[in-house]
């Protein structure tokens, strides 16, 4: 018996020991990873638990974070048994607070505090659901189907039910946008007037306590730890807070004469995540967290034979009576209920394809300086890198389109450095060009850059009638062209042109396109495009010709 009370006493007193006890720490915002959309912030913070179960409370982070990407880690002897983020009300003051206001306005206040935050969680829902809606007219409006690209449009009973679903998608995903925003109005005045109520009642409760007024609900993190003795030691958290991202921006500055182009790679920073970014290392990511991350699945696809259906209440071809309006209404309607779920997965792989495509670039740049960026929305400029390239000028000429000779300076390895689509100012010998638009994900290993025209290179494209002619050889007619080229260098220093022009293709074997003369030129079969390079000294011209001759029937016209 004696040993089962000390038993007893012993798991008492162990359970005493570790009794859940709360320890209330500070943190700072220490680095922030900006991606295109969103942030993710690192907050840092010292502790001190005692043995046994301690929850460290971490006041003042972000109201916008996602607590689903919360991130806990720590240093000491401890175990982390859980983190979670969560709103805390305050309690009003006590003291002075109870001999001047009544206890209707206390009961009042609490009742308003309790009533925005269920408002604002019902916001939350809404919004959660325009997202999803706003989500899938997009997805829907760029499915392969509805653009007419694919094999749809080889089938005009799939183009109709494409086009019937779409509509009717679309104009049940715009009622339930339009319904939300309605309730979302609603819901925003409701929560408008009770926070008037609550500042009001802040106000009487101030001036009769004459204590400073809560400043409303406090987000909070808290950190379940587990330890057998006394530790001190850090805490590192990170999590996920939108109202933050970055835009893109490349100044481009070439030479002539040193055959170099310095690349300015800049991103402009904003962010309204709720708290201010005080001397934190910055790391700006081309990622997109928010963008989709599925792999996409291909689903069975069936096709059939397509039957014209005869007019109602008429006798088809098997001797069955047509379905009236009304049968058909609902025939089509159970169909389209089946064929839903197809095409909407049929959808969400085409755009989860496309958004994945957008994302073939990912990087990350981290900043060895430190930033202050206040929670007002407004743009810093933060500059990436600075990267001198090696740059080819070349001359090129189109004059079949535009008789003026182009600087083009070409630009190589501009994958190496991780670019995303962004605009571009062009700078040229100091003097602003223009703009352009760099897109890594679609252009080729090199980048041309036109930077301008040069009037002292002069060029003139001309038909010569006297050797273009027309005649019919029994069935067909012949028709020959000929063209010259004159170009000229009023420059006092040599140049190279690359002269561009084209002579017709076709894929009709009934026309016959044979280029008889074309001197010097590169000539591609498959495009028609012919292309000389041409040196040329100071004040030389030269002249360039080609002709080609065209068959085709003579009862015909191209």
């Amino acid at each position: 018996m004696k040993k089962l009370v000390v038993n007893l006493i012993c798991i008492f007193v162990a359970t005493l020991s570790f009794a859940t006890e709360k320890e209330n720490i500070k943190s700072t915002i220490t680095d922030v990873t900006v991606y295109t959309s969103g942030a993710q912030v690192t907050r840092k913070a010292n502790y001190t638990v005692k043995p046994g179960i301690t929850e460290i409370i971490i006041d003042g982070v972000c109201p916008t974070i996602d607590p689903k990407s919360l991130q806990v880690k720590g240093s000491g002897n401890l175990i982390i048994l859980d983190s979670k983020y969560s709103l805390y009300y305050p309690e009003p003051e006590t003291g002075q607070e109870v001999q001047g206001v009544p206890l209707k306005i206390q009961k009042d206040i609490r009742l308003l505090q309790d009533s925005i935050g269920l408002v604002a969680n019902d916001l939350q829902e809404i919004q959660d659901e325009l997202d999803v809606l706003y989500a899938t007219k997009n997805i829907l409006s760029n499915n392969g189907a509805i653009r007419g690209q694919g094999k749809v449009n080889d089938s005009i009973q799939l183009l109709k039910q494409t086009l019937e679903y779409y509509a009717t998608k679309m104009l049940e995903i715009s009622k339930q946008i339009t319904k939300l925003n309605r309730r979302k109005t609603q819901l925003n005045s409701q929560k408008s007037l009770m926070q008037s109520r609550l500042d009001d009642l802040y106000n009487y409760q101030s001036t009769a306590n004459n204590v400073k007024k809560p400043t409303g609900p406090i987000h909070r993190i808290t950190v379940t730890v587990s330890s057998k003795e006394i530790v001190t030691g850090k805490l590192a958290l990170s999590y996920l807070v939108s109202g933050a991202g970055w835009i893109p921006l490349y100044d481009l500055r070439s030479e002539m004469a040193s055959g170099k182009v310095n690349l300015n790679y800049k991103a402009q920073v904003y962010q309204n995540s709720g708290s201010d970014w005080k001397e934190v290392k910055l790391t700006i990511s081309t990622n997109n967290p928010y963008q989709n991350k599925i792999k996409p699945e291909l689903h069975p696809w069936y096709i059939d034979y397509y039957s014209a259906r005869p007019a109602p209440g008429t006798l088809n071809s098997n001797g069955y009576m047509a379905p009236t309006t009304k049968q058909i209404e609902y025939k089509k309607n159970a169909t389209d209920n089946n064929e839903d779920v197809d095409f909407e997965k049929e959808a969400m792989t085409s755009a989860s394809f496309t958004q994945v495509v957008d994302q073939l670039i990912s990087a990350e740049f981290r900043i060895d300086l430190q930033y202050s960026i206040a929670s007002n929305n407004e743009k810093h400029m933060v500059l990436i890198s600075n990267t001198d390239l090696t740059a080819n000028y070349k001359y090129y000429t189109v004059p079949k389109i535009d008789a003026s000779v182009y600087l083009v300076a070409q630009i190589s390895k501009l994958d190496e450095l991780q670019l995303v689509p962004a605009r571009a100012n062009i700078f040229f010998d100091g003097s602003y060009i223009g703009e352009t638009y760099i897109d890594p994900t679609s252009m080729e290993d090199t980048l041309s850059l036109s930077l301008g025209k040069d009037p002292n290179i002069v060029v003139k494209r001309t038909l010569l009638k006297k050797d273009s002619k027309e005649r019919i050889i029994a069935n067909q007619k012949e028709k020959t062209n000929s063209f010259q080229i004159e170009i000229k260098n009023n420059k006092s220093t040599n140049v190279t042109v690359i002269v561009q022009d084209q002579i017709p293709v076709t894929q009709n074997a009934s026309i016959q396109i044979e280029a008889t003369e074309i001197g010097k030129a590169k000539l591609d079969e498959v495009t028609g495009l012919l292309e000389w390079e041409v040196s040329l000294k100071p004040k030389e011209s030269k002249i360039l010709k080609f002709i080609y001759k065209v068959k085709f029937d003579k009862d015909k016209t191209l």
